[in-house]
């Protein structure tokens, strides 16, 4: 536990050194919340408001912004020869891997926080009450959780630093391709299919019903099996990997 505390300092400290990790993560999935509220959100009909259709999306958008960060990171830590070091120094395998995953649920939660206090800049409004809110506290810990470590895995994957940020791409983009800017149903053919179906697509849903006040267990439990199931692979495979190569 130490030793993961001590790699949560050393990566935060990283972070913070890195302008354009902090902007990736944090600032930029502000500007496509005011690009897609501002500029198109006109053009969707969603049947209510833009800003209060689109917040839970942008939120599971503000997480997958901030993982490049951490891909590029590990990958740098296996290229560079910082294991060894670790290695010579003691320090517990795994805390360098733990140390990677809590720093990416930090700054996802920092990322969320500052998508939802711009949505509330922009107009807003909730209807779910505490245990709502804490519900979707609890899914976006969740989702951070299970994407960071499927990151990591990732990362050490990669053969190099540029193909770790290149790896990410799909996970970024993946929101796209869901219900997180329109709906699946006003999607064409093919996309629309693979719109229902695809992991992250549950997980807005279950957000935006809690966010609404109306949650509904069905989506909530596909959500959380997502969540689990994609933190399990991440997990496993980070674990296996970094046997290999540490």
């Amino acid at each position: 536990m130490t030793d993961s505390v001590i790699m949560l300092r050393r990566n935060v400290k990283h972070v913070v050194r890195n302008p354009t990790t902090v902007f990736n993560a944090v600032l930029f999935p502000v500007v496509i919340m005011l690009m897609f509220v501002y500029v198109l959100g006109d053009a969707f009909n969603v049947g209510e408001d833009y800003v209060d259709y689109a917040t839970p999306g942008l939120m599971l958008l503000a997480i997958c912004y901030g993982l490049s960060g951490t891909s590029t990171a590990v990958a740098s830590d296996m290229t560079k020869g910082i294991i060894n070091r670790f290695k010579a120094m003691d320090v517990s395998r795994g805390a360098v891997l733990s140390g990677h995953v809590s720093t990416t649920v930090a700054t996802n939660l920092i990322a969320v926080a500052a998508i939802v206090g711009v949505a509330f800049a922009l107009g807003f409004r909730s209807a779910g009450g505490f245990l709502d809110w804490l519900g979707v506290l609890g899914l976006v810990l969740l989702t951070s959780f299970a994407a960071a470590w499927l990151t990591v895995a990732l990362g050490l994957a990669a053969k190099s630093v540029e193909g770790a940020g290149i790896a990410t791409v799909p996970l970024i983009m993946l929101p796209f391709f869901s219900s997180a800017i329109v709906p699946a149903d006003k999607m064409g053919p093919g996309i629309k299919q693979f719109a229902e179906y695809q992991p992250f697509t549950p997980i807005i849903e279950t957000m935006r019903g809690l966010l609404n006040g109306t949650p509904s267990a069905g989506t909530a439990i596909a959500a959380v099996a997502w969540c689990v199931g994609i933190a399990l692979v991440g997990y496993l495979w980070s674990t296996a990997t970094f046997k290999k190569r540490a």
